[in-house]
């Protein structure tokens, strides 16, 4: 059984016993959580690979924006919150075992964090990691760290 919600208006009519329902029908993990990937909506591709809870899956629904759990840092965060560069997400696949999510996202300007389109950059050829495509943006003029004295 596959469930697919859409976003691509960014008009959500959720009532709360709705939402308590998509939350209750997904199999979170023993952490809480559920990986998502992110797929260009577009073109298929896919962009990055996250982790949820259920605060984040809400507020996707809610706000139309990515939201995940940082696992190292232990706490929500927004796709784009420093960088700018968000994700509008079109659509939510549930897939046929409710344990992993598929987000179908417009992507601005780039979604890994290493400056390229995609975080699934690298490819194994003939026993050797390749490097695929450009990077978008230079990391170190977007995310930029203050230097504790």
């Amino acid at each position: 059984m596959t469930f697919f919600l859409d976003l691509s208006k960014f008009i959500l009519y959720f009532n709360m016993m709705d939402l308590r329902k998509i939350l209750k029908e997904i199999k979170w993990n023993s952490s809480g959580l559920i990986p998502a990937v992110v797929q260009d909506y577009k073109t298929g591709e896919v962009l990055m690979l996250a982790y949820m809870n259920r605060l984040a899956l809400k507020k996707t629904i809610e706000t139309g924006l990515a939201h995940f759990y940082s696992r190292s840092r232990k706490k929500l965060w927004m796709k784009g919150e420093t960088s700018g560069h968000v994700q509008k997400v079109k659509e939510i696949r549930i897939d046929c075992d409710a344990d992993a999510v598929v987000l179908k996202a417009a992507q601005k300007t780039a979604a890994c964090h290493t400056g390229y389109w995609s975080c699934f950059y690298r490819t194994i050829k003939n026993g050797k990691i390749i490097t695929k495509g450009t990077k978008k943006f230079i990391p170190e003029k977007v995310y930029k760290r203050s230097k504790i004295s």
